[in-house]
């Protein structure tokens, strides 16, 4: 049995092929088009403005593809040429996660999105669980048939994550840590399934070196989506983006051990530190890799 009941964490019991269902709780969880329910009636109630809206956005950018051949390719290669700049970054930070991998791994890809990363690390023999709200055949789980290597699509929320203490090698945040409405309670629950020795890579999320940085850039993207959409998109009360100080701080409370790896993006992405300063702008976001072991020295 892979999963347990996210709320309880109790074992579930097998009703059909399809079906689980968690005794103490009174839950039933199935698999629907291939993909894990882990998210009760009153959990879709609260992320369905987020939903709703992230999809709206998602759709209107054009992000999706008729073509098995568009997914199949990415990181790579964007072959609706719509997004090239940010897959450069995602392709380059994947080529630094791929050398952590090891066959036989299980892995959970937390914000798997539309299951590229999944694919990938399923191709080199990691058993990989794909995670997200998002169930659309566009730009989400559903997505999962577009893929010629097997993983197991589960909708759930970071903080409910339906599996058993120590269970995966390697935690992936796909781009999503920032989407996190607490990191602490995030990062504990994450740290509640790894395997003792294993990894929790934060990957692609926004990193400044003064908050006022990262709220501005909050500012300028609500003032974007609601010019372009009709609506700021900011049905979640998320983080949004990460300090140098506060995953220093989240290190210190949670005895995890940071390594920060940053991948080579580009001779533009090195310099525009510098130019935003010339120009009088705020700071840029970083992105890279935030490679986290648990500190098995320290009591709790």
């Amino acid at each position: 049995m892979d999963f347990v009941c996210p709320y309880c964490r109790g074992s579930l019991q097998i009703v059909l092929e399809q079906e689980l269902y968690c005794s103490h709780d009174r839950f039933t969880f199935r698999q629907v088009n291939g993909i894990w329910r882990f998210l009760p009636s009153d959990r879709e109630l609260y992320y369905a403005r987020f939903i709703s809206d992230y999809e709206t956005v998602r759709h209107l950018e054009g992000r999706q593809s008729a073509d098995s051949a568009y997914y199949r390719s990415l990181p790579f290669k964007d072959t609706s040429g719509r997004f090239s700049m940010d897959w450069k970054i995602r392709a380059a930070s994947y080529r630094v996660l791929k050398k952590m991998i090891k066959p036989a791994m299980q892995i959970v890809d937390l914000g798997a999105g539309n299951g590229w990363l999944s694919n990938r690390l399923a191709a080199d023999g990691a058993q990989v669980y794909a995670v997200d709200l998002l169930v659309n055949e566009e730009d989400g789980l559903g997505a999962w048939k577009q893929y010629e290597n097997k993983f197991t699509p589960v909708q759930a929320e970071f903080l409910r994550l339906p599996f058993a203490d120590d269970f995966a090698s390697l935690i992936v945040f796909n781009a999503s840590f920032h989407y996190s409405e607490n990191y602490e309670e995030t990062l504990a629950e994450s740290l509640r399934i790894l395997q003792p020795g294993g990894k929790i890579v934060i990957v692609d999320s926004p990193v400044y070196h003064q908050a006022a940085s990262g709220e501005k850039m909050v500012a300028e993207r609500k003032a974007s989506f609601l010019s372009r959409y009709g609506f700021a998109s900011d049905a979640l009360q998320s983080e949004n983006y990460l300090t140098y100080t506060r995953m220093r701080t989240l290190g210190e409370e949670l005895n995890i051990h940071w390594q920060h790896m940053r991948p080579f993006y580009g001779f533009y992405w090195q310099i525009r530190p510098w130019l935003a300063r010339m120009r009088g702008l705020r700071e840029p976001a970083e992105f890279g890799l935030w490679v986290g072991l648990k500190d098995e020295t320290k009591s709790h």
